[in-house]
């Protein structure tokens, strides 16, 4: 794993070893904002998952330092009870730069999973906000997690993850504002042309906001006329409550997937948009090989303002694929 982390010198070989043996394992991709608890429910999600028998692999995305270039990592340390489970594997990944939430070398890691027979693999985002959307080009599901009293934190969230839920969690609902986080985010999707629907069933305790004995398990919503409308889960993972209901909420999206033909639909876009991705880091590592010192004195040019970066990027790219034409 640690090749395919780094790049190494045999990982573009190992990749193509193994991806006929991919495409098995269902991918959950778990994102959010900053302290909305995604690594104690993942911790949770793979306890309920593994009660019923599923192998798990967990990628786990921690931020890099601008400044010392290093990662703590420490996603790990939620899931300690699971690290001498042989059914679960769990891998942290540092982002090293990479933009959208995602490690560089997140996919390739899903891959080597999936060709290893892990059933259910959860991808873990570091948590950046509005911009993190790459997770749903990886993901089969999309968990979208949030905590009560956000308030206008959810307006900010709308035009970026709060459209690429499949599945919303409404994380530490023992809070009060948990209605009303709920409340807020049907609107949102109901101001975005989805409207979701998400039915509460009477609390038990019938004190105020229900605390955990009011986890949400929703009446309506799902699959419908309409295709696939997002289920809202309240959850306390902490103390684990509702976090069957979320992994039912997952596969039931996964199955709609399925009866509908949309699921296909989905894994040819992430298979082209994978194509894409390995072309323009391939063409990047090969230009940057083969023209060495151009590409470094295009660096120092435009850091110097000698030129602008689109001539830059021209010029080199122009030097590079010239011997090949001249060669046809």
């Amino acid at each position: 794993m640690r090749v395919i982390d780094e790049r190494g010198a045999q990982h573009r070989d190992l990749l193509r070893a193994l991806a006929p043996f991919a495409g098995k394992a269902r991918v959950i991709g778990i994102t959010g904002t900053p302290g909305a608890g995604k690594s104690t429910l993942v911790d949770q999600l793979v306890a309920c998952a593994r009660a019923q028998g599923l192998r798990v692999g967990v990628v786990a995305v921690d931020p890099t330092s601008p400044y010392t270039g290093g990662a703590i990592l420490g996603d790990r340390i939620r899931m300690q009870r699971h690290f001498l489970d042989e059914g679960v594997f769990i891998r942290s990944l540092a982002t090293r730069g990479h933009l959208g939430g995602l490690s560089r070398s997140a996919a390739d890691v899903i891959t080597v999973l999936d060709a290893a027979g892990f059933d259910l693999i959860i991808v873990e985002t570091v948590g950046v906000g509005q911009d993190e959307l790459e997770i749903a080009q990886l993901a089969a599901t999309t968990v979208v997690v949030v905590t009560p009293g956000l308030g206008d934190d959810i307006q900010a969230i709308k035009a970026g993850i709060l459209e690429i839920a499949d599945v919303f969690a409404v994380n530490k609902a023992d809070r009060p504002g948990a209605d009303a986080a709920v409340a807020d985010l049907q609107q949102m999707i109901a101001l975005g042309g989805a409207l979701a629907h998400a039915g509460s069933r009477p609390a038990a305790t019938g004190h105020g906001h229900g605390g955990v004995a009011a986890i949400m398990r929703p009446e309506t919503g799902g699959l419908t006329e309409r295709g696939w409308e997002p289920l809202i889960i309240k959850t306390v993972a902490s103390q684990g409550a509702g976090v069957d209901e979320l992994l039912a909420a997952c596969t039931a999206h996964a199955k709609a997937l399925d009866e509908s033909g949309e699921g296909a639909q989905r894994a040819a876009q992430r298979r082209e948009q994978r194509f894409v991705t390995l072309l323009s880091d391939l063409l990047l590592e090969e230009v940057t090989a083969r023209q060495t010192a151009s590409y470094r004195e295009a660096l120092r040019a435009t850091r110097a303002g000698e030129t602008d970066a689109y001539s830059a990027a021209i010029d080199l790219l122009g030097r590079a694929l010239r011997p090949a034409e001249a060669a046809s």
